[in-house]
């Protein structure tokens, strides 16, 4: 057997290797991110994680995720799956990875999970926070990186009863940039607009899954409508465009953090995993 003085014991080079899964819940700051999938020749969330795993265990690993954030967008709630190699103490590890990782990005836990649990397709649905600061002097020094300064008036009325209109499962083509092989049918089942007790305006948005630049799209949409430049049915109507509609504000990455993620109890894992990768198509063609 081989030891590591700061490590664990791995098993001989030419024996069976047994696989331990483990959830990891993870926070970043997404400013000098390009965004969590890795790139070459770029600095992302993903790639940071995987390095600093894959010394630990002394050989190559691979994430899978909750939701891929885009550049500069944060998390305090993102969730991976990974398989290790090696059996780890949980809060060993969290330790093991403070010292790895660079400040902006921190493991905040390790729980040993079933070989059904994958943190993207077990997923239920995932909560976003978009914040905006409309105090004429833009958003607080101590929190510019997650708040957007924005220098109009917000209807908090309007935009909650256009937010309304969009609830339910719809084909969101209008609101995300396609992908290949990818569906735009999503379940919308939250989506609010409060203001904070300092003044910060708070979009919660949560769905089992959002389609790429979705969260976004939704909420530059109701800022149009927020400041009176939409009326409050403009929104909902542009569902049945079921083609990305050019016209909608793509609101700044750096408002955006990823706050939670929710899961079944273990007994329902893999049959969550197995609803979820029955791709959906849009509701018209059922």
């Amino acid at each position: 057997m081989t030891h590591d003085i700061d490590g664990p014991v791995l098993p001989p080079e030419d024996g069976p290797v047994a696989v331990h899964r483990v959830r990891l819940d993870i926070a970043y700051d997404g400013t000098d991110f390009s965004g969590w999938a890795v790139q070459p020749t770029l600095r992302t969330v993903c790639g940071v994680l995987t390095d600093a795993l894959s010394r630990i265990v002394r050989t190559p690993v691979a994430l899978t995720v909750a939701g891929r954030t885009d550049a500069g967008v944060h998390a305090s709630g993102q969730v991976a799956h990974v398989d290790l190699p090696v059996a780890e103490d949980a809060e060993r590890l969290v330790r093991r990875l403070a010292r790895l990782l660079p400040p902006d990005v921190r493991v905040r836990a390790v729980t040993p999970v079933p070989d059904e649990f994958d943190a993207r397709f077990s997923a239920l649905r995932r909560h976003y926070v978009y914040r905006l600061a409309t105090a004429p002097y833009g958003a607080e020094p101590l929190r510019a990186r997650d708040t957007v300064s924005w220098p109009h008036p917000i209807d908090l009325d309007a935009v909650n009863a256009a937010s309304a209109w969009l609830l339910g499962e719809h084909d969101f083509a209008a609101f995300c940039k396609r992908r290949d092989g990818a569906t735009t049918v999503r379940a919308l089942e939250r989506f609010s607009w409060a203001r904070d007790d300092d003044g910060v305006v708070r979009a919660e948005v949560s769905a089992d899954a959002f389609c790429h630049s979705m969260v976004r799209s939704l909420v530059g949409a109701m800022l149009d409508v927020g400041r009176g430049r939409r009326p409050v049915e403009w929104p909902g109507g542009l569902l049945a465009r079921g083609l990305r509609a050019n016209d909608v504000l793509v609101a700044p990455a750096h408002g955006l953090s990823l706050v939670r993620v929710d899961y079944p109890p273990g007994s329902e894992l893999a049959a969550r995993a197995g609803v979820t990768r029955n791709v959906r198509a849009p509701l018209e063609s059922r």
